[in-house]
């Protein structure tokens, strides 16, 4: 008679080390090492390519902490910055909120010459210069999201950022009070790190970020500024409130 399987024997390999991997990380306490990558492989009984790939979820929601030549450290359950995209909103406003203490890393601001994708994004002439803020935003001690800013230079200068700039261009211009800011229109991807943007964000090149791409509007129809926003999924919750269409009745 043909002995049936145990409910782990029935598992897919790859969740099967999904939820032992769950299982270690549970019970290891925050702030301490997990054994390392070959350790781990072995212990798992699957190799290192496929280890990476299943502590990529595990990371992407906060959980561990994987440092280059470092090693992978379970880390506290972070707060989550959590908003509609209802109405835009600076990540500091959101941070402030909850109560969570949020901080601007590496800032580099230059100008650039307009290229002719980026002419068509800010529907402005090519060979313009541009001003582009690029700055990293920690949260609780780590990089939790990269941010780029292009905008021309009658909108924003290098020597209005010197003066003051804590890492949002939004409520730079808000509190400035020109020009008038009345909407943004933004795409949402999930997109696999890059390796100067996974060095930034200290996570590994291939995890999956949350991408905004957005245009802002002054109340006069033009555009102001062209973002990218790379946010590490763990530390960012959106969401979307729709009616419900009655179109068909």
């Amino acid at each position: 008679m043909r002995k049936s399987k145990t409910k782990s024997e029935l598992q897919h390999p790859f969740q099967k080390l999904q939820n032992e991997l769950a299982r270690l990380i549970a019970a290891t306490p925050p702030g301490d090492r997990l054994p390392s990558e070959p350790e781990l492989a072995k212990m798992m009984g699957v190799s290192r390519a496929t280890l990476r790939e299943g502590m990529r979820s595990f990371e992407g929601k906060g959980l561990i902490r994987r440092r280059q030549g470092v090693g992978t450290f379970v880390v506290p359950q972070a707060k989550v910055i959590e908003t509609g995209l209802e109405v835009l909103e600076s990540i500091e406003s959101l941070a402030n909120r909850i109560g969570l203490s949020v901080s601007m890393g590496e800032l580099e601001i230059k100008e650039i010459m307009t290229s002719p994708e980026i002419a068509e994004k800010l529907q402005v002439e090519e060979g313009l210069r541009l001003v582009q803020v690029s700055r990293v935003i920690h949260a609780e001690n780590r990089p939790v999201a990269y941010l780029v800013d292009i905008l021309p230079p009658d909108i924003l200068t290098e020597a209005d950022l010197k003066a003051g700039f804590t890492g949002s261009v939004l409520d730079f211009l808000i509190e400035r009070g020109t020009p008038t800011l009345s909407k943004s229109f933004a795409d949402i991807h999930a997109v696999a790190a890059h390796s100067d943007i996974a060095k930034k964000l200290e996570i590994q090149r291939g995890d999956v970020l949350l991408l905004l791409i957005a245009r802002l509007y002054s109340d006069m129809g033009s555009i102001v500024d062209f973002s990218y926003s790379y946010f590490l999924p763990g530390y960012f919750r959106l969401h979307v409130v729709r009616e419900v269409s009655n179109s068909n009745r």
